[in-house]
């Protein structure tokens, strides 16, 4: 597990499906999608009955092991997004998103919520000219984050530094209070309209909802929907006062730099540097297994990252990581067609767009017509990926191409 689920201490699982049986909503995954879906529901209509089913328990997957980040963060980028859905769509999408940093925030669930924004990192002369006009200059980007060689950053408000696990079993607690039916341990091995099938029973029900993002390649019939990626972190053990007035991030500010091989971290709320980026390699067939979590080599290269950025030789207190979902063109999603509904693919930014999922779910399966389902997201189906082997060559070229393009510009 991730060093957020292991601090939290022994995890108490809920009890399996006990067999077949009918609800109002059935959801497939007890991550943050699927609980903010059942959260907005339950109080938008507490006469709903609301199943969940998640196959180990609540924040097994990405949920419980992310860097922390509620980020108003999107995949595509607010210009591309004008250029398919318009300049007022496109805004209004990322308005959305920063709202949902925001919205986080007000649930008062607690999780070591602390809304310092994110600064990404300028430190090469090929990033300083790709920079945006209203990039910061070096002095101003050191004062949020002294790393090395900072030539510059680029600031946003809108994210917020949270402790994932306690997020999310605060919120699997605050579901089950508003009347909703968790089942853990409970694998769902397929769905359609009016039914999700698991190894232990059949739930009928008028919506289902898939929400298993980086698991999604394990449904029957969705081998191809979204790509399980990896990402890898590190935490290390609490910083000493000293180290951390030198590197900064006092409002405890999320950050990253410029690169493009993505990498990211936080300054925890008991002073550890929980710090994540990818770099594994995605594998053929899609498949998900535990022992992908662990690559050496990832590991190496984030604690030698750390060192580049801060001169420090870290104390590594943890390693861990896991699979996100990737659609073929990086676009997140969010639908409901033929009483099925889905949301994910959200590259790696999920904290902040499940909770704008699970709102906008609510008003889809409720009919309800609001500004959420007219956003651009909103019905999207990306393109599947293509089969093996193309699928493993490019996605693994890929990667190779963008460590490639990064040694250059350094």
């Amino acid at each position: 597990m991730s060093f957020w689920l292991e601090s939290l201490g022994p995890i108490e699982r809920r009890s399996p499906l006990p067999g077949d049986r009918d609800a109002d909503v059935a959801i497939a995954g007890g991550g943050f999608t699927g609980l903010w879906t059942a959260y907005y529901l339950a109080k938008a209509d507490p006469t709903l009955r609301i199943v969940i089913l998640e196959a180990e328990f609540c924040g097994f997957g990405a949920s419980g092991r992310n860097g922390g980040w509620a980020s108003g963060l999107f995949p595509v980028s607010e210009a591309k997004l004008a250029r398919t859905f318009g300049a007022t769509a496109a805004k209004a999408m990322h308005t959305a998103l920063a709202d949902a940093v925001d919205e986080i925030g007000r649930t008062g669930i607690e999780c070591d919520y602390a809304k310092g924004g994110v600064i990404s990192l300028i430190r090469t002369p090929g990033q300083l000219r790709r920079a945006p006009q209203d990039a910061l200059d070096a002095d101003a980007a050191r004062a949020i984050c002294n790393a090395s060689g900072v030539l510059g950053g680029v600031y946003s408000e809108h994210c917020a530094a949270l402790h994932p696990a306690k997020l999310v079993r605060g919120l699997a607690a605050a579901v089950e209070q508003l009347g909703v039916t968790i089942h853990e341990g409970t694998r769902v091995r397929s769905l359609r309209r009016g039914e999700v099938v698991t190894e232990h029973g059949t739930v009928r029900a008028g919506t289902v909802v898939r929400a298993l993002e980086g698991y999604t390649a394990e449904l029957a019939g969705h081998r191809r929907e979204l790509a399980p990626v990896y990402s890898l972190m590190i935490a290390t053990e609490p910083l000493p006062a000293e180290v951390w007035d030198r590197i900064g991030l006092r409002r405890r500010e999320t950050f990253s730099d410029e690169r493009r091989m993505i990498i990211y971290g936080q300054r925890t709320a008991d002073d550890r540097l929980a710090f994540g980026g990818r770099g594994a390699p995605y594998h053929f067939g899609s498949r998900v297994r535990p022992e992908f979590d662990r690559v050496p080599a990832v590991f190496g290269k984030l604690r030698h990252t750390v060192k580049e950025l801060f001169g420090i030789d870290v104390p590594v207190a943890a390693r861990w990581g896991g699979p996100l979902g990737i659609p073929r063109d990086w676009m997140p999603s969010v639908g409901l067609r033929d009483g099925v509904a889905w949301a994910g693919g959200y590259v790696g930014d999920g904290v902040a767009a499940t909770n704008l999922a699970g709102r906008t779910l609510t008003d889809l399966i409720l009919g309800r017509e609001s500004e959420l389902t007219a956003l651009p997201w909103v019905g999207h189906r990306s393109r599947r990926w293509e089969p093996e082997p193309a699928r493993w060559l490019g996605i693994n070229g890929g990667l190779h191409g963008t460590a490639l393009l990064d040694a250059l510009d350094r």
